[in-house]
């Protein structure tokens, strides 16, 4: 609901590591690659019960999110690297809750519920942004992104929030599940009525 205001915020916090890490010759893609181990590693210690490392990891995950897109703006955004970016994010989101499922059983009715919800978001957002592709459309609001964003009231700030709350009260689990749920309906419900106002006029040549 508020990535695009973050947006430049991040990129200025970014900026001096970004440049140093440009300058020794780090790869975008290998900060990628690099985050979503981070962000596998989360969800194995929220299996094991470590919750405080899991929210470190969850961190750590985010950082290099953010410092992969500066890396990429310095050496020159490539459509692999738009690639790997959301799909990778897109799989950290779905695995994260698992490591509770397997922490406690009890956990996993409302993490299948998280997750199918981000099933929703998820599906509606890479629709649009193929569709808004085709024809030529770009997101004004995210303008440095390497594809169509179509915001919703629940976007990375607020699922990355979701995660460190679930860490920092885990038998709260449940029902910041199913309430983070609800609201990715409300998402995914937009999104399908955006793209069906958006996309009812015919491609123009």
């Amino acid at each position: 609901m508020i990535d695009a205001a973050l947006l430049p915020l991040q990129k200025r916090a970014m900026a001096p590591l970004a440049q140093a890490l440009a300058r020794a010759g780090v790869r975008a893609d290998h900060i990628t690659l690099l985050g979503f181990a981070i962000g596998a590693a989360a969800m194995i210690a929220a299996a094991c019960g470590a919750f405080g490392l899991a929210l470190l990891l969850v961190i750590g995950n985010r950082l290099a999110d953010g410092l992969d897109g500066a890396v990429a703006r310095l050496n020159g955004p490539t459509d692999r690297g738009a690639f790997l970016d959301i799909s990778l994010d897109f799989a950290f989101y779905a695995l994260f809750p698992l490591g509770f499922a397997v922490s406690d059983p009890a956990n996993a009715l409302p993490a299948a519920v998280l997750i199918a919800s981000f099933v929703g978001t998820g599906s509606s957002f890479l629709a649009f942004s193929i569709i808004a592709a085709q024809r030529g459309e770009h997101a004004a609001a995210f303008p440095t992104k390497g594809i169509y964003y179509l915001g919703g009231l629940t976007e990375g700030f607020e699922t990355i929030l979701l995660f460190l709350a679930m860490c920092l009260w885990p038998h709260l689990f449940a029902p910041l599940a199913y309430v983070f749920s609800a609201a990715c309906a409300v998402t995914t419900l937009t999104r399908w009525h955006h793209g069906w106002v958006a996309f009812a006029a015919p491609k123009t040549k």
